[in-house]
């Protein structure tokens, strides 16, 4: 039987953002997660929609087609608010409430053999939040494993907890390419990690350049850092020693080769789903490494501290920031396609109500 719970754990109902149906969304009213053995409960402040929202909006997300996700679907991978509540004193002790946080997206259980290797986001029981296994965060409340919510520290600029979750990946992007103070870096994609691996390569590369097909986006990204912004055509063949593929665009593969000088590495953080035609010798021939950037699970603490001093930005990135009732408006944005910033928010403070 549950103890005692922490704090004031709310219960009665709550707003919820949900995906309901291929094409359609609702806030609906649904109950405030119960209290479970280990969790503690988050108010949260702000969510982000992302492409990969979008696939569960089209009905071609991979995690529907497996049967891992059924609608209605309560969505929300980026997201950060604030601990109100705890069940039992030991998560508690851990983040004590009214500690701002953000959510994790990836749970392992700590316990398989591929956690114990050190490869906790190949788990064999993982969970991700607001995909399969875990309640998203676009609602009121979200109920979190006390090990799988990150504190953030006072004074963190607006809207930044909100981008924490897409940045760690490009942490891990770079970390798996060893990015070195010599690196010539091209970012493929104008989208939230592009910008934000041009940010980060800004601060720790020789140069970086960025290659996209939006003006705006190419703007924004000279805003951002970037050295130099072409159109894929454009950007010199052979010329970069680490390429970091983060449009999630089937032919950014081929232009990612075709930018990659000998012995170079190729970081996909974008995740295309459609087929590609290369020569696979030309890898060989060149000594190109090609990596797959998963998520990156490790790098939550150290991404927060990006943001604290400086080095990530999240407020030229922002579009929207929409109140919770505009889930629907939010999607259609995006579904849109936008020009420059490319991050859309749904607000659940009470200035969202």
């Amino acid at each position: 039987m549950q103890g005692p719970t922490q704090g004031n754990w709310p219960t009665g109902t709550m707003r919820a953002a949900r995906i309901t149906g291929v094409g359609r969304t609702d806030l609906a009213t649904v109950p405030v997660p119960a209290p479970e053995p280990g969790t503690l409960l988050v108010r949260v402040r702000h969510a982000g929609i992302c492409g990969t929202d979008l696939e569960i909006l089209h009905g071609t997300s991979a995690f529907l087609k497996d049967g891992s996700l059924t609608l209605p679907h309560l969505f929300g991978h980026e997201w950060y608010g604030e601990v109100v509540a705890h069940a039992g004193p030991d998560t508690a002790a851990a983040v004590p409430v009214g500690t701002p946080v953000v959510g994790r997206t990836m749970v392992p259980c700590h316990r398989c053999a591929r956690c114990h290797a050190g490869r906790p986001q190949m788990c064999e029981a993982l969970r991700e939040t607001g995909l399969y296994g875990l309640q998203g965060g676009a609602a009121d409340f979200a109920r979190m494993p006390v090990d799988a919510v990150t504190p953030l520290p006072d004074g963190l600029p607006p809207f930044a907890g909100a981008l924490v979750e897409p940045a760690v990946s490009v942490v891990e992007a770079f970390e798996r390419a060893a990015l070195r103070v010599d690196d010539r870096v091209a970012v493929i994609g104008t989208g939230t990690m592009g910008l934000l691996a041009v940010q980060y390569a800004r601060r720790y590369a020789a140069e970086v350049h960025a290659v996209g097909i939006d003006p705006d986006g190419l703007a924004l990204a000279a805003r951002c850092g970037a050295h130099a912004a072409y159109r894929p055509e454009e950007a010199p063949a052979g010329g970069y020693s680490l390429i970091v593929e983060a449009s999630g665009a089937a032919p950014a593969f081929t232009s990612a080769l075709r930018l990659a000088g000998r012995g170079a590495r190729v970081a996909m953080v974008g995740v295309a789903q459609e087929p590609v035609s290369f020569v696979p010798g030309d890898l060989s021939l060149q000594g190109v490494d090609i990596l797959g950037i998963q998520h990156g699970i490790s790098h939550y603490d150290r991404t927060v501290a990006l943001f604290r001093d400086g080095v990530l930005d999240a407020e030229p990135l922002i579009a929207r920031v929409l109140p919770a009732t505009g889930v629907a408006d939010a999607f259609a944005l995006l579904e849109e396609g936008r020009s420059g910033p490319p991050k859309i928010l749904l607000d659940f403070t009470d200035e969202g109500r």
